[in-house]
């Protein structure tokens, strides 16, 4: 691999905020000399190629993309650039703004089930969306997304369920013909590739998530890190926590 001491790589070794690490070297990504300088959280931002890669999506699709938090709003530059129209859905203003800058078409709060399922089927003409991409994680938001995706259509389960159980449709899901696409993988080979597709998209221009990291922390200050992470105050995206 040819590293040397000191030299910026990013790395899946589970072991997040260690001071000192050791990885398996075919769990390492060498960061270029073009990423000097920038934050580069390799995890989260491989887990979005990965979702980006197994949703499929292409140029002329609608795509709703349901729950703008760090990730959606990397999947809607993603699909923006695949040339998909793109109607993103969350329930802050803040997040819907952020949305329109990477890319969203259509934006709409997340403010009543079936007002938004007739928002969205009045914007496709009844038709409903290609592929629906779930972002938040919650019994709502899945709903939502089921409802939102057309006639053999292809929905993409990306939120962090881990709340308890959840309910579905199956009527629903039956009678349209729909694709379910479980995105979260276990295969850490394919976390490492979409580690090196992320810094490929950010290195040539395609991804700049500089914009998304709103909230910075020592690592002294660790528990008001992840406190953000759950109580997500104004304007909050995504945390970063530094050594200093």
């Amino acid at each position: 691999m040819g590293l040397a001491p000191g030299d910026r790589v990013a790395a899946l070794s589970y072991h997040s905020y260690a001071e000192y690490d050791v990885a398996d070297a075919d769990a390492i990504v060498p960061l270029p000399a073009a990423m000097d300088g920038e934050p580069f959280p390799g995890e989260p931002l491989g887990c979005a190629m990965n979702i980006f890669r197994r949703s499929d999506i292409s140029a002329g699709q609608t795509v709703a993309i349901v729950g703008i938090g760090f990730l959606g709003a990397i999947l809607t530059r993603l699909a923006a650039n695949a040339g998909a129209h793109i109607i993103a859905i969350s329930r802050r203003g803040f997040s819907l703004d952020v949305a329109r800058r990477m890319g969203a078409a259509e934006c709409i709060q997340m403010n009543g089930h079936d007002g938004i399922v007739k928002q969205v089927a009045s914007l496709t003409s009844g038709v409903l969306c290609d592929r629906v991409i779930e972002a938040v994680g919650k019994q709502q938001s899945l709903d939502l997304a089921a409802e939102l995706t057309r006639e053999r259509g292809r929905l993409i389960i990306a939120g962090y369920h881990q709340d308890g159980p959840r309910q579905i449709n199956m009527q629903l899901w039956n009678w349209r013909g729909i694709d379910v696409i479980n995105a979260h993988e276990r295969d850490p080979q394919v976390y490492m590739r979409g580690i090196r597709e992320s810094v490929d998209a950010v290195v040539s221009g395609k991804l700049d998530p500089s914009s998304l990291y709103t909230h910075r922390f020592s690592l002294d200050r660790l528990e008001a890190a992840l406190n953000a992470t759950r109580d997500r105050p104004d304007r909050f995206l995504k945390a970063l926590v530094t050594f200093t």
